[in-house]
């Protein structure tokens, strides 16, 4: 059975020439990056190459780039260095309620050490207010931190504008870029961003590897406290073939960004009006144009989000629920939520992210079978349909 991947969102395959670029670090080329002989010296050339590929990606200096373990790290880094290194005066951070829980979480354990949180809500569309930025900053507001684009539901949203209130503010403005790194462009300084997380396994590099951009002055105090590397701002030794492998994976994101952007967006528009035409009852969740290229969100009445999965899995369709690091909770989405969806209809909600190998036959292939699915398992629901509406009889 041949299998259609729809899942790119949660990961996507490594690229052969990154697989490639990645090799010979793992046994040749083995030396210590922070090595002064030829063997730890040839390490280091691949590492600062691989930071200015990176930073080419985001238009940034290559010495505002700190490579980390991942996403996650990078988020956490920059809300924990940034919130640390200017605690006393300033102890307010401001985020959103649709942002991911490596960005939710650690804002909540800043509580825990005395800051203050505000979380700024969305519209039914997914998307954030400037205006509700601006009005949540005070004398103490210290950290804003929005996402550039939903992992769930794919909505873009207004970096740019968030970016200057922030900088009129004179506040940090750190952006999880995890999703859109490698498919949207980033100008870091025209979008006034002072700290930016990448993920390198979204963009068809290798897990375990990510970075964190850090404009030149902003305080930031490590995570992780050791040696030197990194200019001081992430101890331990640096992780080579990742690091080889994220650069080569920048630079052929950042060659077919474009080209890959347009033809991604024809594919998911054809899923979105195939689907939204040919099954009842079911929600696009997420702005309908303000979206990611590769982003679809339905919400299903009646049946689980869980249920579909599986029949699509037996037909060979990989696609998610939502977020991959909340995908064994029962509990709704948080993200839906947020966008005022009802607890019922969130948790029939599934999420196909397209990708690089994504064909016109592969969504051909999702549009058959949906329909076939919903049908079937609405037939086995416990909700009936009669004229006054759908009725619960148990």
């Amino acid at each position: 059975m041949k299998h259609i991947y729809m899942d790119y969102a949660a990961t996507t395959p490594m690229l052969p020439e990154v697989a490639e670029a990645m090799q010979p670090y793992f046994s040749r080329k083995y030396g210590n990056p922070s090595s002064i002989h030829s063997m730890g010296q040839e390490s280091r050339d691949a590492v600062e190459q691989a930071r200015s590929q990176v930073a080419a990606l985001i238009a940034c200096r290559p010495e505002n780039v700190v490579f980390t373990g991942g996403g996650t790290e990078s988020d956490n880094q920059a809300i924990k260095g940034v919130c640390l290194a200017g605690r006393g005066k300033r102890n307010h951070i401001i985020t959103t309620a649709i942002e991911h829980h490596a960005v939710l979480n650690t804002c909540n354990y800043m509580k825990g050490l005395g800051f203050d949180v505000t979380v700024a809500p969305v519209d039914s569309c997914g998307m954030v207010d400037p205006d509700d930025i601006k009005k949540a900053i005070t004398a103490k507001t210290l950290l804003v931190s929005v996402m550039h684009a939903n992992n769930e539901v794919g909505a873009i949203q207004p970096i740019e504008q968030i970016g200057n209130i922030t900088g009129q503010a004179g506040v940090y403005f750190h952006v999880d870029a995890v999703q859109t790194a490698g498919h949207l462009p980033i100008d870091v300084d025209s979008m006034g961003i002072d700290l930016l997380s990448v993920s390198a396994h979204k963009l068809y590099g290798p897990k375990g590897v990510g970075m964190l951009y850090v404009r030149e002055g902003t305080r930031i105090a490590p995570l992780l406290h050791g040696g030197e590397q990194e200019n001081e701002r992430r101890a331990g030794t640096e992780n080579v073939p990742g690091i080889a492998g994220f650069g080569k994976a920048a630079e052929i994101a950042l060659a077919g960004m474009g080209e890959e952007a347009g033809r991604l967006t024809k594919y998911r528009d054809r899923l979105i009006d195939s689907v939204m035409g040919k099954v009842a009852d079911v929600y696009l969740n997420g702005h309908r144009t303000s979206r990611l290229p590769n982003n679809t969100n339905f919400s299903f009445d009646f049946i689980e989000g869980e249920a579909i999965l599986m029949y699509l899995d037996a037909e060979g369709i990989c696609a998610s629920t939502g977020s991959a690091c909340s995908s064994t909770s029962s509990e709704p989405s948080h993200v839906l939520l947020a966008l005022g969806i009802p607890v019922e209809r969130a948790r029939g909600s599934v999420r196909f992210s397209l990708g690089r190998w994504t064909s016109g036959e592969d969504v051909d292939k999702v549009v058959e079978a949906l329909p076939r699915i919903v049908e079937k398992l609405r037939a086995m629901s416990p909700l009936v349909k009669e004229k006054c509406g759908w009725i619960n009889y148990l």
